[in-house]
């Protein structure tokens, strides 16, 4: 078993880059304003960067300043596991991936009140942005 583990290890550690490996597979945090998705602007899809499962869409992000990309929703289709966090002597609701266990930031209750309340904190490295969508039609 422990061979398998090595084996998932080594092929996450020569797909991803070092940022991307340390969020996503060793639940690690990127420095706040530092990750490019936090300045995207454009129509489009946030997707999970180790599996592609759809998480967000650019309707649901926001500007909340906290220096990570914000989100008051996730997608009706996502995949999203939410986990109690007591790190740093803090609590906190981690969220991950449910198709991969890619570890994709935190999600509070300080988000805007007319979509829920609920702001998702998600670090750039663990998703990838596809331009557009699959909404064109």
């Amino acid at each position: 078993m422990g061979d398998d583990h090595d084996n998932d290890e080594k092929n996450w550690e020569s797909i991803l880059t070092p940022r991307q490996f340390n969020v996503t597979r060793r639940g690690g945090t990127e420095p706040a304003f530092s990750g490019p998705l936090y300045y995207e602007k454009r129509d489009g899809e946030y997707l999970c960067i180790c599996c592609g499962e759809l998480l967000f869409t650019s309707d649901m992000k926001y500007e909340s300043g906290c220096g990570w990309p914000s989100f008051h929703t996730e997608h009706p289709e996502a995949k999203i596991t939410r986990i109690p966090d007591f790190k740093y002597g803090m609590i906190r609701t981690e969220v991950k991936c449910s198709s991969c266990d890619a570890h994709l930031g935190h999600v509070f209750n300080d988000g805007p009140r007319e979509h829920g309340g609920e702001r998702y904190c998600i670090n750039s490295a663990s998703m990838e942005f596809n331009a557009g969508g699959d909404d064109d039609n």
